[in-house]
């Protein structure tokens, strides 16, 4: 509840804040209609995509938080990056640059002191560099091998004087070569899950049914002829809201779930005599153990079913999977 922050603060803030936006989004739309005047930046993409170590991002102050994050975001996206924090680097850090890298270097100036001791002894190395500066005409932008321009008229800061509308634009297009790249390098979304195993999407796209599936024992299953009681207590005990029918060479045969003794209710009147091969679903959904969880996800919504059993490449029963068992396992 706002108390001393009175309505025509608020007010203010609000139109600071648009203001702040409008800026950076103008500064972005400039750098779009930039990017078409010259060569540069696929000049700058094929020495990426040709880069045979890493791409080096290297940058200080608020610079520098950028480059982290365009490191980041590359390394993500399937091109090999690091971070290099220019003034360890001439204290030993720059032992991290190899021949084969690529180094993209970033200062709003282009005349960064820290930049400037890190960048012969780079060029030295024969290591291809990429400038991302404010002034073409600046030191490192003419020493470099592309220069990509991400000149800003102003930035957001009413000052005009904290880097904000500038590191938006050097953000985004750290972002779009990135992007530029992942297309550029055929990288896909199991990639991605590879270099994410802890997020949702690794989750989904690495799980595989063998990760998530009940074994052994815990997996219900009865011969064909046996009673439909027996079938109920198996099912009872193990849990699954079903049980597998599964012949003598333990190959699954059928399966018998809850939803299908209650409608067997309705038509029988005595369960003492009634065997399983008789009321049971013939021919059962079935996977593999190295399929992706993901698979039995779809296969279960397709066909509208809980339960699905897991058989090996000779189609005998190896284990079983209930939709709870991908919830637990976050898979959806």
């Amino acid at each position: 509840m706002l108390t001393s922050f009175d309505a025509a603060k608020a007010q203010r803030a609000l139109e600071l804040a648009r203001d702040a936006l409008q800026i950076e989004g103008e500064a972005i739309r400039k750098l779009t209609e930039r990017l078409g005047q010259d060569d540069s930046v696929p000049r700058a993409v094929a020495l990426m995509e040709a880069c045979k170590g890493r791409v080096v991002v290297s940058g200080i102050g608020k610079s520098g938080h950028i480059a982290r994050k365009i490191a980041a975001t590359l390394a993500s996206t399937g091109t090999p990056a690091l971070f290099l924090h220019p003034a360890e680097a001439a204290h030993g850090d720059l032992g991290m640059v190899t021949p084969q890298d690529v180094l993209i270097a970033i200062s709003y100036s282009g005349e960064s002191s820290e930049l400037a001791v890190v960048i012969p002894a780079v060029k030295r190395m024969g290591v291809p560099v990429i400038a991302m500066t404010g002034k073409p005409e600046s030191r490192l932008a003419t020493i470099a091998d592309v220069h990509l321009d991400v000149s800003v008229e102003k930035e957001a800061c009413p000052l005009n004087l904290a880097p904000t509308a500038s590191t938006t634009v050097t953000l985004a297009l750290g972002d779009a070569l990135a992007v530029a790249l992942l297309e550029l390098r055929g990288f896909k979304s199991e990639d991605f899950a590879l270099s994410h195993p802890g997020g949702a999407l690794g989750r989904r796209l690495l799980t595989r049914v063998l990760d998530v599936m009940r074994s052994g024992d815990a997996v219900p299953k009865v011969a064909p002829d046996a009673l439909l009681l027996d079938a109920l207590l198996e099912i009872s005990n193990k849990g699954m809201g079903m049980t597998a029918v599964v012949d003598a060479d333990g190959r699954p045969v059928g399966v018998f779930t809850d939803g299908d003794l209650r409608r067997l209710i309705a038509k029988v009147q005595d369960f003492s005599k009634v065997v399983i091969r008789d009321v049971m679903h013939a021919d059962p959904r079935r996977i593999h153990p190295e399929q992706l969880a993901v698979d039995a996800v779809a296969v279960m919504e397709e066909f509208r079913i809980n339960q699905m059993l897991v058989v090996d490449a000779d189609d005998k029963l190896v284990g079983a999977l209930h939709i709870h068992d991908l919830t637990r396992a976050k898979v959806i």
